[in-house]
């Protein structure tokens, strides 16, 4: 597979039409603390931390159109503490919608540098997100409970990511929003933020769901954003429990939740995988059907049902393929 050429994050062409415009931020930039891009509200009130971040890619702009529309409308907690974060600002600021894969990262992916590993190495090449991670660590540390805003490559349903811990999906359970639930052990690349620190230590009582809300410049990703954020908050009692009524009116209501867990995400190894098909995302395929080809390898479905979970069209070495899940009863 093509590495990356410039103009573009995937080397490849842009499928998608642009039907959301990202934010302008900067009246953001100050923040209320030390950290620029972060908004934090105490009520003075016990309670958890909770936080909503968005823009970990600088190409999924729900996320930022959210927090814009909260901070606009001037959310407070009732409870506890509440963050608004924009987290890869530089990614962000860099969006072009003629080449709108472009600005999904300066340097590297920011949701894989998520271990101490790589955040605390004086020797690792200080890229953008590097620098950034640094700095927003010390109030990601203080955060109780976090909703991660992104969205996809392909038009799917929108889903939540509870990560590998029962404590996930009974996060994402509690919210209701998005209806499909995926536990998942992230990627061989590296560690995503939602599973930093206390997020995946099932001994910790801190907790995150990830929600991915469709493909990246969809109109419908910016709704699909909007009602986890909306759900999220009250869910967790930052905010009163009619909070946003007026807007969730405008929303079908909720279907009845359902719950994959993934077996294996799909680390290429070679720099020859090619899928059999032009997976999307979220097929349901028998045992045995051929999904694709690493090099000679073959990789067909493991399970009675396999769900094909977030292709890629970054196909190259190193880099998640897709994850294969089955559906579970919870």
């Amino acid at each position: 597979m093509t590495q990356p050429t410039k103009g573009s994050a995937t080397g490849l062409p842009n499928p998608f039409p642009v039907e959301i415009t990202p934010p302008d931020i900067s009246p953001y930039a100050a923040g209320t603390g030390n950290t620029p891009y972060i908004w934090t509200f105490d009520s003075g009130v016990s309670g958890p931390h909770v936080a909503i971040t968005a823009i970990v890619h600088g190409n999924e702009p729900c996320g930022a159109l959210t927090l814009d529309w909260l901070l606009r409308r001037e959310v407070r907690p009732v409870r506890g503490k509440l963050s608004l974060a924009f987290m890869n600002v530089a990614a962000h600021e860099a969006f072009d919608p003629d080449v709108p894969d472009a600005s999904r990262w300066i340097d590297e992916d920011f949701n894989r540098i998520w271990s101490p590993a790589i955040l605390d190495d004086p020797d690792r090449k200080l890229t953008e997100e590097l620098r950034r991670a640094r700095e927003v660590r010390p109030w990601l540390d203080t955060v109780d409970l976090l909703l991660d805003i992104h969205s996809m490559q392909s038009k799917a349903q929108a889903l939540t990511i509870a990560g590998l811990r029962p404590k996930g999906r009974d996060l994402a359970r509690n919210v209701g929003y998005p209806d499909l639930v995926i536990n998942d052990h992230g990627h061989a690349e590296g560690v995503r933020m939602r599973d930093y620190g206390g997020f995946g230590d099932p001994a910790s009582p801190r907790n995150a769901m990830l929600v991915e809300c469709g493909q990246h410049w969809e109109a419908a990703a910016e709704g699909a954003a909007m009602e986890s954020a909306i759900r999220f908050l009250r869910a967790t009692g930052a905010v009163a429990h009619d909070f946003g009524q007026d807007w969730l009116e405008t929303r079908p209501a909720p279907a009845p939740m359902q719950f994959l867990q993934v077996s294996r995400a799909v680390t290429i190894e070679t720099d020859d995988f090619r899928f059999a098909q032009d997976w999307r995302g979220l097929e349901r395929l028998p045992q045995g059907t051929l999904i694709g080809h690493d090099g000679p390898t073959e990789l067909r479905a493991p399970h009675p049902v396999t769900v094909l979970v977030m292709p890629s069209r970054r196909l190259w070495r190193g880099k998640t393929a897709v994850r294969l899940a089955e559906p579970v009863v919870i």
